[in-house]
């Protein structure tokens, strides 16, 4: 089966059970927590590597999790442990967060600028991205240098480059046109 199927049907059962027991905001706290634990490196060796038995999987993400994740999240985890599928569990969290995005409204958004940007900053940019796009905004932030200055911000398939790089290769695009 093809790892994105697999993916997306884990996600899709833990979703339904989470709207069913009516615990969709803890269990997407606890797959939160799972996914920040399964993307370290040495956890995601252990997850991918065939030499560790899935006893030895199961024993330890009932340690990690047993006290900071409700039952029914630990009992899927176990579960997809058991079924053999733990190196599918970054991209399992990574769907389940998607369905919650879009049952709740919540377009994802980027922001690229040249230089790092404060939390009040970021939350002040997230605002307004909510206000201009009527919906809740999650917004991630990154920095890349060569932009020189100003942000690309990206929300869905939208896209406003406001940088000082983009600029300046207009200005040269323009000025390459008109020369002969």
């Amino acid at each position: 089966m093809n790892q994105s199927k697999i993916a997306v049907r884990y996600a899709k059962a833990l979703f339904e059970i989470a709207i069913e027991k009516n615990q969709l905001e803890e269990i997407k706290s606890d797959i939160d927590k799972v996914d920040v634990i399964s993307q370290q490196a040495d956890v995601k060796l252990m997850l991918e590597s065939p030499v560790v038995k899935s006893s030895k999987k199961r024993q330890l993400f009932n340690e990690i999790f047993q006290q900071n994740i409700q039952d029914i999240t630990l009992k899927f985890v176990l579960m997809i442990v058991d079924n053999k599928r733990e190196i599918h569990l970054s991209a399992i969290c990574r769907n389940f967060i998607e369905q919650y995005r879009g049952y709740k409204g919540i377009k994802s958004a980027k922001i690229i600028t040249a230089s790092v940007l404060d939390k009040e900053q970021i939350e002040q940019v997230g605002k307004v991205i909510s206000e201009v796009f009527k919906t809740e905004v999650d917004l991630i932030s990154s920095e890349d240098e060569s932009l020189i200055g100003g942000f690309i911000i990206r929300v869905g398939d939208q896209q406003i480059d406001a940088s000082v790089s983009h600029k300046l290769d207009n200005i040269k695009r323009e000025f390459l046109g008109k020369t002969v």
